[in-house]
C-alpha cells in the first residue's frame, strides 16, 4: 500500500485540487460510481449533483498542465494518493462529513488504518513538557499506537520523535504541500518519520503554501484520524485547544495532562479539564480510556512494525551528524554551535531538542550542550 492508487493518479489530483470540494460532495454526487467518474463531466451537471460552484467548474475542464506536473511530482517523490471512495481510506476519517477528498501520502499508507492517538501541544514547550510529551509517545506507540500530530514545532516534534525512539508509528499531518514540509526546521523529522515506517500526509497538492486558513484544516485530519487527541501543554489561546475542542465535535476522547498552577502553558489543559476531559497522569489512563487490545507483539508479527532503532539510527540526517559532530563531549554554547555548523539558530534549536529528547544530548548549566555516550 505504499504506492500511489492503483491505475492513472490525475482522476484524483483533479478531485484534489477543486476548489472547496470534500469527501461528503464526492460521495454524494458519484454514488455508485467510483470518485473519478466526476472528473470531465459537464459543470451543469455536477452542479445539479451538488458541487460547489467552482469543484464543478474545475472538475469539467481541469488544467491538465497542472496535474501533469503533479503527476511527475509524486512519481518523483515516490508518494501516494488516497481517494475517500478507496478501501485505503481511514475510516474513521471517512466518518467525517467534511473529510478530505483525497489524501496525498508519503511512507507507508497503512498506518492510517491503524489505531491511533492524536498528540499535540505548544510550540514553545517548557523543557518537562517536552519531555513528558516524547516519554507518552515512547510509551504509547511502543506498546502499539500510532502517534498522529502535526509535524509543528515542540510537543508535536516531541511525540513524533517519541515514537521514533520506540521503533513504533507516527504520521505527521500538514497544513501544506508535501513537497515542502512545514515548518522547514523539521523537515529532516518529516524523513524520518518516512524512513522509520510511519507516513507524511496532507489534503493539500504540491505546490500549496502553509497558509494559516489551512491549519484548522490540517487540525480536524488530525483529530479525524484519531480514537482520541491527548494535549500536553498548551496556553488558554491555542491551536492545540482547537484540536481539542474538534475531537469533541468528532465524538472523539479528549485527554489533557495537568500541570502547575504557575505555568502558563497549563492553563489550555486545566481548561480542558474542567470541560470534561479526561485527566492523565500515566499512558494507563489512556489505555484504559481507549480499550486498546493492540500490543507491540501483535505489530512486529503483522509486519507492519518499523525499523528496528540501530537501523533508523544509523540512517541520521546529514545535519544531524554536522550537529553531533560539532558537539564533541566538551559543553558548547548553542552561538558556537551555529558558527561551527552554519546551521540557522532555529532549526539548531529544534534538532538540539530532538536529541535531547532522544539521549543523545545533555542540557548543562548556562544553556550549554554537550554530546552524550
Amino acid at each position: 500500500m505504499r504506492g500511489t492508487t492503483p491505475g492513472d493518479p490525475e482522476p484524483l489530483l483533479a478531485l484534489a485540487r477543486a476548489p472547496g470540494l470534500h469527501a461528503g460532495h464526492v460521495r454524494a454526487a458519484a454514488g455508485e460510481s467510483p470518485a473519478a467518474s466526476l472528473v470531465g463531466r459537464g459543470a451543469a451537471e455536477l452542479r445539479e449533483r451538488g458541487l460547489p460552484l467552482a469543484a464543478a467548474a474545475w472538475l469539467a475542464q481541469p488544467d491538465e498542465k497542472v496535474l501533469a506536473a503533479d503527476r511527475a511530482w509524486l512519481e518523483g517523490a515516490g508518494a501516494g494518493l488516497v481517494g475517500c471512495d478507496a478501501a485505503g481510506y481511514p475510516p474513521l476519517l471517512a466518518a467525517l462529513a467534511d473529510a478530505p477528498a483525497v489524501l496525498f501520502v508519503r511512507g507507508r499508507a497503512e498506518c492510517l488504518l491503524s489505531a491511533q492517538l492524536a498528540m499535540v501541544g505548544s510550540r514553545n514547550p517548557t523543557a518537562a513538557g517536552a519531555r513528558t510529551a516524547h516519554e507518552f509517545a515512547a510509551c504509547l506507540a511502543g506498546a502499539g499506537l500510532t502517534i498522529t500530530s502535526g509535524l509543528a514545532l515542540g510537543i508535536d516534534a516531541a511525540a513524533h520523535a517519541g515514537a521514533l525512539a520506540a521503533s513504533g508509528r507516527t504520521v505527521a499531518v500538514l497544513g501544506c504541500g508535501l513537497d515542502e514540509p512545514y515548518p522547514p526546521e523539521n523537515a529532516a523529522l518529516a524523513e524520518r518519520i518516512v524512513a522509520g515506517g510511519g507516513s507524511v500526509i496532507s489534503e493539500f497538492p504540491p505546490g500549496c503554501p502553509p497558509l494559516p486558513g489551512n491549519f484548522p484544516r490540517r487540525n480536524r485530519v488530525i483529530s479525524g484520524l484519531s480514537l482520541g487527541t491527548l494535549v500536553v501543554e498548551a496556553a488558554r489561546r491555542s491551536g492545540s485547544l482547537i484540536t481539542a475542542r474538534l475531537a469533541a465535535e468528532q465524538g472523539r476522547e479528549v485527554f489533557a495532562i495537568p500541570g502547575s498552577i504557575h505555568n502558563p502553558l497549563a492553563r489550555g489543559c486545566h481548561a480542558l479539564l474542567r470541560q470534561g476531559a479526561k485527566l492523565v497522569e500515566s499512558a494507563d489512563d489512556v489505555w484504559a480510556e481507549l480499550k486498546i487490545p493492540f500490543t507491540k507483539q501483535d505489530i512486529t508479527e503483522s509486519g507492519s512494525g518499523a525499523p528496528d532503532s540501530a537501523a533508523r539510527a544509523s540512517g541520521l540526517d546529514k545535519d544531524y551528524e554536522i550537529l553531533l559532530d560539532a558537539l564533541g563531549f566538551e559543553p558548547q554554547s548553542v552561538d558556537a554551535l551555529v558558527d561551527r555548523t552554519g546551521l540557522p539558530s532555529p532549526s539548531l534549536a529544534s534538532m538540539l531538542l530532538i536529541l535531547e529528547l532522544e539521549g543523545r544530548v545533555g542540557l548543562h548549566p548556562g544553556g550549554r550542550y554537550v554530546r552524550v555516550g
